[in-house]
């Protein structure tokens, strides 16, 4: 079997990446101000983040079922039998459940898998099923692996701001003005597709510390049998600048020294309900061998 796999932007994949790999990624949608545009098509981060300081209107979607069979035409046509698609997961968005429906019409050809994943987590998933694709694993054997391991991971952010998370009602303008005074931010946790309240500190500083504890515990406890090279730790977030982005990888490759560390901005999609300056830490199990740092 020659099996393709398929995933979208919200893993951190570019498109360019995905390319160099041999990895299938299909741009995900934005709508800014009522206008259309696709992820590193019509729009890159700093676009985004101009807008998100500038307060906007922005409004994630799915791709249309036009584009998304267009493109599953498109790689079967280039010889594979098959094609794994791993999107972003269920619980934070439409688009899986509507690919798995489009799916039923390809024979079997297109799998679908939800392993309620997403940005850097979803990247392990995304090389987990090319490696076990390589190995010669089919379609239904890398879905049904990537779904059993859908709560091997886990994913801490602080937001720098609450004005995104207004807007989506998370939170009320009287809540997020109290906690502005009290300087507090608020760590989220997500696994399983599900974005849950962590902790309150204050200060950035203090919420730092809070994520760091918080991956340590998992990696003693919840992952003290994994060997170090099937543990990836993922860094993430939406830093403005270079200089604020090597702050944050940097503090995480000497927060957990001897891991894999990997670093990706979040997705266009993501960004756009969590804005500028979040900061995210996540960890996380691998099928595939990972390269560790020479101590």
């Amino acid at each position: 079997m020659k099996t393709a796999v398929m995933t979208d932007t919200n893993s951190g994949i570019t498109l360019e990446e995905g390319k160099e790999n041999g990895i299938f990624v299909l741009p995900m949608p934005v709508m800014i101000d009522g206008r259309d545009f696709m992820e590193e098509v019509t729009l890159d981060h700093p676009m985004l983040y101009k807008a998100l300081n500038e307060d906007k209107d922005i409004v994630s979607s799915q791709p249309s079922p036009g584009d998304l069979t267009q493109m599953w035409d498109d790689i079967l046509s280039q010889g594979y039998d098959e094609l794994v698609y791993i999107p972003m997961t269920s619980g934070l968005s439409g688009s899986c459940a509507t690919a798995t429906a489009l799916s039923a019409d390809y024979d079997g050809k297109v799998i679908v898998v939800d392993n309620h994943r997403i940005s850097i987590t979803l990247l392990d998933s995304v090389y987990d099923a090319q490696y076990m694709a390589e190995s010669g694993m089919t379609g239904q054997e890398i879905k049904d692996y990537l779904e059993e391991q859908t709560y091997q991971n886990d994913i801490y952010i602080t937001l720098h701001s609450l004005k995104r998370i207004i807007k989506t009602g998370r939170i009320t303008k009287a809540g997020a003005a109290i906690a502005t005074v009290l300087n507090l931010k608020p760590v989220l946790k997500i696994q399983g597709g599900k974005l849950d309240a962590y902790a309150k500190v204050r200060g950035m500083d203090n919420a730092e510390k809070k994520m760091f504890e918080a991956i340590h515990n998992d990696l003693e406890n919840k992952y003290k049998d994994v060997p170090k090279e099937h543990l990836s730790i993922g860094a993430a977030g939406t830093m403005e600048t270079q200089e604020q982005i090597d702050r944050w990888v940097g503090m995480i490759k000497a927060e957990f020294k001897g891991y894999h560390v990997t670093y990706r901005p979040l997705a266009c999609s993501i960004a756009s309900h969590v804005g500028t300056g979040t900061q995210g830490v996540a960890a996380g199990v691998t099928r595939r061998p990972l390269e560790l740092p020479k101590e």
